[in-house]
Formats: C-alpha cells, sequence, structure tokens
C-alpha cells in the first residue's frame, strides 16, 4: 500500500505536542537544554514532501506502511543522540518515550529492527547491497610510505589525466544506487541552505578531502578455488569478499593499513558552518587524486545547476591535469605544490622559482609582485631591492644584475605553466586567504567521524555505510539553521 500522509506536518506537530503533555508534562524543566535543541530543530523541520517523494518506493498493495517521513526522522534522531545501532535504536524506541515521541511514532507503537532495514532497501536503488562484484581477484595492497604523514603512493593502473579524458565522455556511475537520498538530501537539507545564504550554488568555493573510514578490524573473504589444498598459500584466484566495495588503505595520520573506505567529501569552504556538499566512498587504497574526480564527475551529474567558481585541495591533487581542466572551465583552483611532481630548475635564462612559485633574482632573493596583467595572462615581478626613496624608483642592490634605474623585470606567463604561475600568486596573501578555507573540508570529516560517530556503525554494506553518512550529512545542515530565539514548543506547556 502507497503511504498517505493526510495531515502533513501539522499532524506531526500535533502528536509530538499530545504525547509531550502526556508522559511529560514538566518538559520545561525536567528536559535539559540540549534536549530541547533536539526537539525545537525536528519542530520545524518540515519532511512530510518526503511521503509523496517515496511514493514509487513502495507498492499499490500489502499492508498499510509507516510514513518514510517518521521513519527518516527517525533515523535522524539516532543520529541527533548517537546511536549507531538500529538493533539498539529499535529497542530504545520501546523504552525511552521521548525519542519515540520525536520521531512521530505514537508511544507503545514504534518499529521493529526489519522495519529500519527495509526502510533503507528503499532509499537504496538497486537490488544489490553494494556497488562492486563480491567475487573478484585479490586487489592489489598500498605500499607504506617513507616519510611522516606522507600518504601511499596510487596502486592504480589509470594516471589522472586518463581518467580526466575518460570521465569527461562516460562520468562513473556507482552513486546511481544513491539517487533517491541525493534526492531527498538535495531537495529538504541542501537547498534550504541555499535559501537561507548557507551556501551559494552559483558561486560556489569548494574544498575537498579524503579521510579513512574504518569499517572492520580485517578483510573478509572465502576461497572460490581449491589452491589451498594443493600448497599455494598467494594464489591470484577469485574470492567471495563480504564487502567488496572496502579494501585495504594506509592511514597516513595513524601511520598504519587499515580496511574500509576513503571517504572524500566536497565542502563549501566559503560557508560558516562548514555544510557538506556531496560525498563519495571509495577503496581505502585509492588515491585522492583519483578519489576527487569519481566524487567531482558524479557530483557534475546530480548537481547539474551549481556552477563552482573555486577549487580549494591539498598537494595529493598537484597534477598538470587538474590546473588545465580549471582553465578550461572558468575554474580559480587552489592547489598547494608537491615538489615530487617537479619544477623547472631556470624559468628564464637565470631567473628560477621557489617552493611558492615566485621567481627568485639572480642572488637569490623572491622577487616582489608589481602588477597582475589578466588580459595578457601574465604576473609582473619586480626586483626585491627596488625603493621609491628621492621620489623614483631605484635599485638598491650592491651588485644590480641589470641596468635598468629601477632594477630587474621579471613577467612570468601563465600558460607557460599553469601548475607553478597562479593567479592570484602562491606565496602572496589573497592565495593563503583562499587556502586557508581548505580546513573547512577537514572539519566536516571530524563532524561527521568524531561529532556524530560514523565509523561505530560497523555495517557491512555500502548500502547502510551511504544511508547513514547521508543521514549525517542531513544533521549537519539541520544544524547549522539557526534556531528560532524564541521557542513556539515551549509556549505551549506554559
Amino acid at each position: 500500500m502507497k503511504p498517505i500522509n493526510t495531515g502533513g506536518h501539522s499532524a506531526y506537530q500535533e502528536r509530538v505536542l499530545t504525547q509531550l503533555r502526556k508522559y511529560y508534562p514538566d518538559a520545561v524543566t525536567s528536559l535539559s537544554s540540549s534536549t530541547w535543541d533536539i526537539l525545537e530543530k525536528f519542530w520545524s523541520l518540515d519532511l512530510s514532501g518526503i511521503d509523496t517523494l517515496m511514493q514509487d518506493r513502495y507498492s499499490a498493495f500489502g499492508p498499510e506502511p509507516r510514513l518514510p517521513s517518521d521513519m527518516l526522522r527517525s533515523i535522524l534522531v539516532s543520529v541527533e543522540f548517537k546511536i549507531t545501532s538500529y538493533t539498539k535504536f529499535a529497542a530504545d524506541l520501546k523504552e525511552n518515550y521521548l525519542h519515540a515521541i520525536i520521531s512521530g511514532f505514537s508511544v507503545g507503537d514504534t518499529p521493529g529492527v526489519g522495519t529500519f532495514y527495509d526502510f533503507h532497501k528503499r532509499l537504496w536503488l538497486s537490488g544489490k547491497k553494494n556497488i562492486s562484484n563480491a567475487v573478484h581477484p585479490p586487489k592489489e595492497k598500498p605500499k607504506k610510505p617513507t616519510g611522516n604523514e606522507e600518504k601511499a603512493p596510487p596502486v592504480e593502473k589509470l594516471t589522472v589525466d586518463d581518467l580526466f579524458q575518460q570521465f569527461q565522455k562516460n562520468p562513473p556511475s556507482d552513486m546511481a544506487p544513491c539517487l533517491k537520498l541525493w534526492e531527498i538530501f538535495n531537495t529538504f537539507f541542501l537547498q534550504t541552505s541555499v535559501d537561507k545564504n548557507l551556501i551559494s550554488l552559483k558561486e560556489l568555493a569548494l574544498a575537498g578531502d579524503g579521510t579513512p573510514v574504518y569499517t572492520s578490524a580485517k578483510e573478509r573473504k572465502t576461497r572460490t578455488c581449491e589452491c589451498l589444498k594443493n600448497g599455494i598459500l598467494n594464489c591470484k584466484c577469485s574470492r567471495i569478499y563480504h564487502q567488496p566495495d572496502c579494501d585495504i588503505g594506509w592511514d597516513s595520520h595513524r601511520k598504519c593499513f587499515y580496511f574500509g573506505y576513503d571517504l572524500y567529501m566536497l565542502t563549501a569552504s566559503d560557508s560558516v558552518n562548514d555544510l557538506p556538499v556531496f560525498p563519495f566512498l571509495n577503496p581505502a587504497s585509492r588515491h585522492d587524486s583519483h578519489g576527487f574526480l569519481y566524487n567531482w564527475f558524479s557530483m557534475k551529474q546530480m548537481l547539474p545547476d551549481a556552477t563552482v567558481s573555486k577549487l580549494i585541495l591539498d598537494s595529493a591533487h598537484d597534477a598538470m591535469p587538474y590546473y588545465e581542466y580549471c582553465k578550461t572551465n572558468g575554474i580559480t583552483p587552489y592547489i598547494d605544490l608537491n615538489w615530487k611532481c617537479g619544477r623547472p630548475p631556470v624559468y628564464k635564462d637565470d631567473i628560477s622559482i621557489n617552493e611558492h612559485g615566485i621567481p627568485l633574482c639572480p642572488k637569490g632573493f623572491p622577487m616582489k609582485q608589481a602588477a597582475v596583467e589578466p588580459k595578457k595572462g601574465r604576473i609582473k615581478y619586480r626586483c626585491p631591492k627596488i625603493t621609491c626613496k628621492g621620489g623614483s624608483p631605484k635599485c638598491t642592490c650592491e651588485e644590480p644584475c641589470s641596468d635598468a634605474k629601477y632594477g630587474r623585470n621579471v613577467h612570468l606567463v601563465l600558460k607557460d605553466n599553469p601548475r607553478l604561475f597562479n593567479n592570484p600568486p602562491r606565496g602572496s596573501e589573497g592565495w593563503k586567504l583562499e587556502y586557508n578555507a581548505r580546513t573547512s573540508a577537514e572539519r566536516c570529516n571530524k563532524r561527521e567521524k568524531i561529532d556524530y560517530k560514523l565509523e561505530d556503525g560497523r555495517y557491512r554494506s555500502s548500502m547502510m555505510w551511504y544511508c547513514r553518512l547521508f543521514s549525517i550529512m542531513m544533521c549537519q545542515h539541520l544544524d547549522a539553521w539557526a534556531l528560532p530565539k524564541t521557542s513556539p514548543l515551549k509556549d505551549f506547556f506554559e
């Protein structure tokens, strides 16, 4: 039977108010301020439109189902109260009347564990719980890096340029099962943040970063061959993997190997609340330079109307195809340099470039930026020893490298090397100010993993991990919306 919500959001508010008066008559004094904050969030959150959005996921026959709006609200309540197990949460709803009331259920009539898992299947647009095939050959384990805080080298056979060309023709389809989850998140949370001027999709600045997500202590797999009986321990035959979308990766922060995902999150770097925009769960072994591309081209399919003006990324993304793509698409890249990718020892004649992409004079001093000439596509630098004392520019170097009285000038032509020469130049105050916003992606990942206990779920399928991840992202947006200065719900108890 199709879900029918005749009363809309007002019916939910009426249920909450009636049951609060019955079971918590002194709620104003007995409930903590943090609990009241959560009550107020859901009192004002109108999810009734989800009942219409989910119509196609229910059959026209059978018993009357739970309202999708109540089920999703209940999942968000479990996220807010840091309950990661649906077995525990189903039992909690029967014992803790307050959680049942906030969810929108009647006390004594709450869903069981099976109902929650059935609802997750309705949110997941695939008959399989994972994206990859469970039967495949063993994957290559990444090599341990030699330096501290360094990422493991890529295990992918394709280059960044190969992936750019491939995805521009055929974008990845990994996020297709998440289309309903994305539709709910985009319609009721992301667009609401846009309406509240917390995010601007017309001129979006995105920061990207990957973070390890531990799913289990070890890799679980079953052999499909008889090689072990024949004494062959490390055969290359296919195995049945219990978590086929996960593999072994290197955690550069904890300096150890782990099994799970690499969560790549694109965050609105210009939002005060570090709001998430689009997620992607990569295998743990996938390098961030590749993980970004899977995320980026998936987001372009699901959020085609967004206009990205800035990309703020760390040195793992320092590859020429990134800069060429940004230049072609009118995006300003803010990417930290990775000197393993190389740099020209001499730019022109005797002028070299330092680690910030700033030319050095023959004496080794960083030259001063004099002007930016966008029409000519170049940046002008001048002698660092120049002085204007006495009314006219004059070079004060003891051994001047130019006959000009105002010293040596150098023009960096942006098209010569868009990786090294950008506008604004690296090392400038404008560049540093923009690049500092990259930490918004790290703070967003911290919120999901630490504050909302993402890794505590210990699920066994990508379906459950994506459902939990999108629920956490919904709560991040919900937390960013300003609560009313006066409590409309408390007014009913006065």
